[in-house]
């Protein structure tokens, strides 16, 4: 079975457990997620099955989008609600101050990481060390931010955003600047993945409803997966060079660019073109 499910996480549970269920359900040793998601959070987790796990870092970088919400007036160690409070503050900003305040965070940004993060220092995970209580001091990096505007106002001191973002940012990171930003704290509360790539909540398996019926009914072929990748078909024969190694002259590819290769119209890798030869970086057929 190759393919890929588009699973909604529950609250409380780890990306490593859906992982593991699945593997239990299909009887299939290679199964894998497409980026953590933590415990505290719930919504999109996609998970690979089969040789389509060999495609973890082509979707690595993809946008994804977030339903989040920010209390104002505290902030904790790990920057959501697992932590310590470590900073309160009695400026609650108002709807208009922070519709304002998230304006400039749209754009290329450099935010620094958690604390608590698996990021590495000398080695070692930065969360490691920040629960020994060692100083952790982390390097800003640069993301995107698409799209970051309210959706509603919870209460006097909460609110809900929609955060459309790069890979590699940290929703809670939004939380902490944006209270900085507005003379206040703040901390995230509560976190839902409604996207990531082309994977949508819309489409995705309730965790508690999975079984191997479901499973394999919901599986994602490879076609539809990489559909955004451009397309080039080869003959059986070719596909025979290429499996024994055998350079595949083609002229008409552009170089550089990652292209979904067909076969009998399935899908049998990820091919690129240097110095107009085919070639397979990532085998996919079985």
């Amino acid at each position: 079975m190759i393919g890929i499910v588009n699973i909604n996480k529950p609250k409380g549970v780890t990306s490593s457990n859906v992982v593991v269920k699945i593997k239990k359900l299909l009887n299939i040793k290679k199964v894998g997620h497409m980026g953590t998601l933590d415990p505290l959070a719930s919504g999109v987790l996609p998970i690979c099955v089969g040789k389509a796990t060999r495609l973890f870092d082509y979707f690595l970088k993809k946008q994804k989008t977030y339903i989040a919400q920010f209390k104002f007036g505290e902030e904790t160690n790990t920057l959501d609600l697992e932590g310590e409070v470590i900073k309160t503050s009695n400026n609650i900003p108002t709807l208009n101050q922070v519709k304002s305040a998230i304006e400039k965070f749209i754009g290329e940004i450099d935010q620094i990481p958690p604390m608590f993060s698996s990021k590495k220092i000398n080695g070692k995970k930065a969360y490691d060390l920040a629960r020994k209580g060692e100083e952790v001091e982390l390097q800003p990096c640069k993301v995107v931010i698409y799209d970051y505007k309210v959706l509603n106002q919870i209460n006097d001191t909460t609110f809900e955003f929609l955060i459309t973002c790069s890979a590699g940012t940290y929703i809670r990171c939004l939380a902490r600047d944006l209270g900085e930003s507005l003379n206040s704290c703040a901390t995230m509360v509560s976190l839902v993945r409604t996207k990531t790539g082309v994977f949508e909540i819309e489409d995705s398996i309730d965790y508690e409803t999975l079984s191997k019926e479901v499973l394999t009914s919901k599986i994602i072929p490879l076609e539809q997966v990489l559909i955004d990748f451009e397309k080039f078909v080869i003959s059986q024969q070719n596909f025979q060079r290429l499996l024994n190694g055998l350079p595949l002259r083609v002229e008409e590819l552009k170089p550089n660019i990652n292209y979904a290769i067909y076969c009998n119209d399935k899908v049998i890798g990820i091919g690129v073109c240097e110095n107009s030869n085919l070639k397979i970086k990532t085998y996919l057929a079985d």
